[in-house]
């Protein structure tokens, strides 16, 4: 299983120099877990950089795979994990997901770096 972090997507959706480190995770839907919180920050983002349409455009995609609410054993997950790790709010939602999925997280954030479970371009 596999997650992919705020960062994973815009390098794919905007053909960014990692994106083909991305596109096995993305492209595998039925191994495909999508936080709440990336669909938020993708869909802010996108629109913020292109327009609204393609910000829907793109949650339409990340909503191919499953889509994991967050949910009251999520929250604390995360907030452990934030504590633990020093990580912000999103990122420690993202890592908890994947936690709590047995996936893999898959990023180009450096708050991850170093941490199990988590897989980032060279």
């Amino acid at each position: 299983m596999n997650v992919v972090d705020t960062s994973g997507w815009t390098e794919y959706f905007f053909a960014g120099p990692h994106a083909r480190f991305f596109a096995p995770a993305i492209e595998s839907i039925g191994q495909l877990i999508v936080p709440t919180v990336c669909l938020y920050e993708v869909f802010k983002k996108v629109t913020l950089v292109a327009d609204e349409a393609r910000g829907l455009a793109a949650v339409a995609h990340m909503k191919l795979g499953a889509v994991c609410p967050m949910t009251e054993e999520v929250a604390l997950r995360a907030a452990a994990l934030s504590i633990k790790h020093k990580l912000p709010m999103a990122d420690s939602l993202i890592l908890a997901t994947a936690q709590l999925s047995n996936a893999t997280t898959w990023t180009s954030d450096e708050h991850f770096r170093g941490l199990q479970g988590v897989r980032m371009p060279a």
